[in-house]
């Protein structure tokens, strides 16, 4: 086995993060390999790319509800059926470049990917062994089309493992390795050193808070959110990051003004520092995705969440509540309440700590490549 390609899909961060991740550790740790990354869905026609992935975004961003009826309609039924077919059709142009590859190994981290692979391969117009790699932490049945042409199957937790053993893949196929994880979580931080290069103290607890969002998802109740945490004011740090969104940035900042909070308070745009903030926070309060949730795991953060997805997200939320891992803050949830319940006992807070240890695979990334490589 020479030839490797990593099959992605633009539709949110995770997936292109956790091809990323797979990419990195197979170039570092096994150099005898031909190893290459590649955006199927852009590649098969980028026309229909640019048009999903807007309608995606704004879905997602505008209309929750619309993607939440989108994403459990594709489960089964009608909506289901098209997405195979279109799958298939758009299979025979990615044809052209397996041929042109000629990969040992097909790595997909976005059902579309393996959907196309398992059709040709069904087919028998390529041999290529297929691995697919699930990146949620809840199953969702297009990942499962094309399955008996499938060779591997890597999943977040066991209880996903015994989901697709009662759709009757081999449980040989299914392993419990997690999502993959860039290397940069598993480093050592002098804590000290990072408190002090944002200007933090070092006697406070830390809350990192994802107010952003790829999507710049319920903008208004985040905003409603952030304005409750800044005039909490007990003797928390607050690390918010407003990611590529200007306008949350703003926001954030006019409210840290008004409450003359910037000795407590700071507010960054887009930063490739998480790793280094999560490691000296005590607290995230997130969105819950495959990869934020993935990477709050591996630095024992507990989570609240806030303005999930319905879909994927929700069930990645409900998810992190049954396991004490994680709190989903609702509209009728008292914030003030929470906070002071949280802070005040300390136990609760240490305890949804130690229940990450159950779900974190900080290894995950290693784990995946040694069983397809070794």
């Amino acid at each position: 086995m020479n030839k490797i390609l990593i099959f992605y899909a633009s539709y949110g961060g995770g997936h292109l993060n956790a091809a990323k991740s797979i990419y990195e550790y197979i170039t570092d740790n096994y150099s005898t390999y031909d190893v290459e990354m590649i955006d199927c869905m852009k590649y098969v026609n980028k026309t229909i790319e640019k048009i999903t992935t807007a309608a995606y975004r704004e879905a997602a961003k505008k209309m929750p509800w619309v993607w939440g009826r989108i994403y459990s309609d594709s489960q089964k039924g009608p909506l289901a059926h098209l997405s195979s077919r279109s799958n298939k059709i758009m299979a025979i142009k990615l044809l052209k470049l397996l041929r042109e590859k000629q990969p040992d190994l097909i790595i997909s981290t976005h059902p579309f990917g393996s959907q196309m692979c398992s059709y040709l391969k069904r087919k028998g117009k390529i041999h290529a062994k297929i691995a697919t790699i699930m990146t949620d932490f809840a199953p969702h049945d297009q990942w499962l089309i094309g399955s008996d042409f499938t060779d591997y199957y890597f999943v977040a937790h066991n209880k996903m493992k015994e989901y697709l053993i009662s759709k009757n893949i081999p449980e040989q196929h299914i392993f419990t390795t997690g999502i993959p994880l860039s290397k940069r979580f598993l480093e050592k931080y002098d804590k000290n050193m990072i408190l002090k290069s944002f200007s933090l103290s070092k006697n406070k607890k830390n809350i990192l808070f994802f107010g952003g969002g790829e999507f710049g998802l319920g903008k208004t109740r985040t905003i409603e959110f952030f304005r409750t945490l800044v005039s909490f004011n007990n003797g928390l740090q607050i690390i918010a990051i407003a990611g590529k969104n200007e306008k949350m940035k703003i926001a954030f900042e006019n409210i840290v003004e008004e409450y003359e909070a910037q000795d407590r308070v700071k507010v960054l745009s887009f930063t490739n520092q998480v790793p280094e903030l999560m490691s000296i926070s005590d607290l995230v309060i997130t969105k819950p995705g495959g990869m934020t949730t993935t990477e709050s795991l591996a630095s024992h953060l507990p989570m609240l969440i806030i303005n999930p997805i319905p879909g994927q997200e929700e069930e990645n939320a409900e998810f992190l509540e049954r396991n004490g891992i994680g709190i989903w803050i609702k509209k009728d949830t008292d914030v003030n309440l929470l906070l002071t319940d949280l802070f005040s006992n300390p136990e609760k807070l240490q305890k949804m700590k130690e229940n990450t240890n159950i779900l974190a695979k900080p290894n995950s990334t290693k784990n995946i490549c040694d069983i397809l490589l070794q």
